[in-house]
């Protein structure tokens, strides 16, 4: 009688509800896929019929004007905002130094935010250094911690010497502009009113560290090859991605400047100037160094970040973007539906509930047919298309899978925590920068403890990597089909991460 039952129950309410969570992933798929497909034929486009932004938008060197002197060239403030740097402040300094343009014209601005007392000396003697070769070099700190990084920028707007600025360059504390960078930059904002924000790539100083390194370099080399240049070509916008950027200081002004409601805070000026009809340009060619975190757990920090940021955003923003009178509705649609709501939420629910929770589960559904379009042929162009932006690394694209599953957890509890205003919508934690891929060490590193294997130890990604195990083994005995193989390595891969055997 008891089986009976739980027959019943299976056939009249665990099937059907299994075979709605199929469907509802398809549909995602498919969406998922189209976006990909979209913004890799932007790409094509400006590939083939090389539509640089020198082309569409206009573009003169700067000229010596003998008359004029320096006047001719506009006034740049560059700000470097960093917290307890010790590794890679000088570095972040000295290339902010070099940056080629007159003198009287640039001031640097570091924002230290460091609580470390001789920290704070170190960063204060590297700016009299350069203060000491002419260099127009402030160096400001705030008694409180406020808004983080946004309330840092905030507060370092407030000086009178920024009124005098036409454009504002702003770079973390890890990154080292080239020293034309500015000449390659500003030239857009000058000849182009309508321009508020000259964004270039990133490139990886320590992109050889590791496996982590290398799978991070893929992901964000696809992020701007496909998404920052598909949005700069089509619409004119994307999202700043909070430093190696130029903005016009009066359209962060008409926007109401820096904000400090939501960890994004790159992403909310980015997305409230857009709203007020500003254009953005990214310049693929253009290229700052930066490093890449080596370390699980600083990797697991900012992911958070990244994901909860944008979906809190998301929510406090959809109304005030549909209410928006500034820009044409197909321009609020492309930012409510394909920059948040697919690419920053459903993207990331998609990935990990349906590769690492739906696709196991489905070895106890025999009835439920599963195409193969949705877990092959679909994944793989995807996964293509994003191998593509990294050709040195398309011998690690399953591994890059893999490790994008586990990462997907991540980013779905971040979401959820973003969306619904949870307890940790609002941390900050400061990416650790450790200065060891790059070419000169200037300080001694602290050295840590070596954590034991408890401490190390990430329940969750043991917990689900145990699950998918445990459908493997069921699959492998029962099954009909291969689904094991790829369910006995996505376990594997859990488990690597849960026991914290990744990254340095």
């Amino acid at each position: 009688m008891e089986t009976m039952w739980l027959r019943q129950a299976r056939s009249l309410l665990l099937v059907p509800l299994f075979k709605c969570l199929v469907a509802i992933c398809l549909v995602i798929s498919l969406l998922v896929f189209v976006e990909s497909v979209y913004m890799n034929i932007v790409v094509i486009y400006v590939k083939l019929f090389k539509r640089k932004p020198e082309k569409i938008y206009k573009w003169e060197a700067m000229q010596e004007d003998i008359e004029v002197g320096n006047q001719n060239y506009p006034m740049v403030l560059v700000q470097i905002p960093m917290y307890n740097e010790r590794e890679v402040f000088q570095l972040s300094i000295g290339a902010a130094c070099r940056l080629i343009w007159p003198l009287d014209r640039v001031i640097i601005q570091v924002l230290d935010d460091s609580t470390d007392p001789t920290i704070m000396e170190m960063v204060s003697m590297e700016c009299a250094k350069w203060a000491s070769k002419g260099i127009n070099i402030k160096c400001e700190r705030r008694d409180n911690r406020n808004g983080y990084k946004a309330g840092a920028l905030k507060q370092g707007m407030r000086h009178s010497y920024v009124k005098q600025c036409n454009y504002i360059a702003i770079f973390d504390a890890d990154f080292q502009p080239e020293p034309d960078y500015l000449h390659r930059t500003v030239p857009f904002l000058i000849h182009n009113p309508e321009l508020a924000l000259v964004q270039a790539r990133w490139k990886f100083v320590n992109a050889n560290k590791c496996l982590m390194t290398r799978m991070q370099e893929m992901s964000l080399n696809y992020h701007f090859m496909a998404e920052q240049e598909s949005g700069s070509t089509r619409h004119a916008f994307f999202g700043f991605n909070g430093t190696a950027g130029v903005w016009r200081l009066a359209g962060m002004e008409e926007a109401g400047g820096w904000k400090d409601r939501t960890t994004v805070e790159d992403m909310d000026l980015a997305v409230r100037v857009g709203l007020h009809g500003w254009k953005f340009v990214f310049v693929n060619d253009i290229e700052v160094k930066s490093e890449l975190p080596s370390q699980f757990k600083a990797f697991r920090f900012q992911q958070h970040r990244w994901s909860c940021g944008p979906a809190n955003l998301f929510r406090k923003m959809t109304m005030e973007i549909i209410h928006n009178k500034r820009v044409v509705i197909w321009k609020k649609l492309y930012v409510i539906y394909s920059f948040f709501f697919l690419r920053k939420i459903l993207v990331h629910f998609f990935t990990f509930f349906f590769y690492c929770i739906v696709l196991p589960t489905s070895v106890f559904f025999y009835e439920v047919n599963i195409p193969t379009w949705s877990t092959i042929y679909v994944p793989f162009l995807i996964t293509f298309f994003t191998a593509i932006a990294t050709p040195r690394s398309f011998y690690l694209v399953f591994f890059w899978v893999l490790f994008e599953n586990v990462m997907a957890m991540h980013r779905t509890k971040g979401t959820f925590i973003g969306l619904l205003e949870g307890g940790r919508v609002n941390e900050w934690v400061v990416t650790e920068k450790l200065g060891d891929a790059l070419e000169t060490k200037l300080l001694p590193q602290v050295k840590k403890p070596r954590n034991g294997i408890l401490q190390r130890l990430n329940l969750k990604e043991m917990m689900v990597g145990i699950y998918i195990l445990c459908c493997a083994c069921y699959d492998f005995a029962f099954g009909s089909t291969l689904l094991y193989i790829y369910l006995f390595m996505q376990a594997l891969a859990f488990i690597i991460c849960g026991v914290g055997f990744v990254g340095t």
